[in-house]
């Protein structure tokens, strides 16, 4: 009888086996429970070629002009000096209309700093509220450097009319910055748009619509400074500018995606 087939060698083997088998066992479940007990969890990374999907262009055009909030934000200072102004130049209070303007520059200027600051404390992104800031601020110089109110609004005028400017230009020279718009925010950063002919057509006759939005804009501010209507303009910017820019954001948004779901049902020439 060869030691290989000693009943006593193999019932040895057996033993040391289901010894190692008990260890392997007990080795588990101890790291089971380190695991369980110290929250330890395997981190799984993403494939290197899977790709995260774009928020839409809405979605992304909203972040950059800062949503919902920062509309309301931006009102906020205009808003203030539009009130002040007009409560503080009342005859029965009894101020200057110098003194009045001042006051009504100090709470615009204020508010557009503490929106900054509770932004700022809560470590949300302040962009939106230093370009505000700037603007209210050149705004507030002029007017008080004038001392006429009307002149509050001038900054914002002059840069409405110096887009919708840019706007007509981009459509001259056939680059229609609507369209450069939606390709960094819904085609990757990528500007093939420029090999799809309806896309091409819808993109410049969109940015002429959005260049004829802000000049009707600022237009109407524009005929109430030279009447010198400072408290109107003010009314105008928060009452009717902005309708004006949610109903063309609306119809882009509507139009792009009418072309783009139209070709995409459209069948593949092979």
């Amino acid at each position: 009888m060869t030691a290989g087939s000693d009943p006593r060698h193999a019932a040895h083997e057996s033993v040391e086996e289901r010894i190692a088998e008990l260890v392997g066992d007990a080795e588990e479940k101890l790291a089971a429970e380190i695991i369980a007990e110290h929250d330890l969890h395997p981190v799984t990374e993403p494939e290197p070629d899977e790709e995260e999907p774009l928020p839409s262009m809405s979605e992304q055009i909203a972040e950059q002009l800062g949503g919902v909030r920062g509309l309301i934000e931006s009102s906020v200072p205009v808003l203030a000096f539009v009130l002040l102004n007009v409560l503080l130049s009342l005859e029965a209070l009894g101020l200057e209309k110098r003194q009045a303007l001042l006051w009504a520059i100090v709470g615009s200027v204020g508010s557009a700093l503490a929106i900054g600051g509770v932004r700022l404390a809560r470590r949300q992104p302040i962009r939106h509220a230093v370009n505000g800031l700037f603007g209210i601020a050149l705004g507030a110089w002029l007017a008080w450097r004038t001392g006429d109110a009307k002149n509050f609004y001038l900054p914002g005028i002059l840069l409405t009319f110096g887009q919708a400017a840019v706007l007509l230009v981009s459509v001259v020279f056939r680059k229609p910055l609507i369209g450069y718009a939606w390709g960094i925010m819904a085609n990757k950063g990528k500007q093939d748009w420029f090999g799809n002919g309806r896309l091409f057509r819808t993109f410049q006759w969109l940015t002429v619509l959005w260049a004829v939005s802000l000049t009707v804009r600022a237009g109407i501010q524009y005929v109430l400074y030279l009447m010198g209507e400072a408290n109107a303009i003010g009314v105008v910017r928060i009452l009717v500018s902005w309708p004006i820019y949610a109903a063309t954001f609306a119809f882009t948004i509507w139009a792009i995606h009418r072309v783009t779901s139209a070709q995409r049902r459209e069948p593949t020439v092979a």
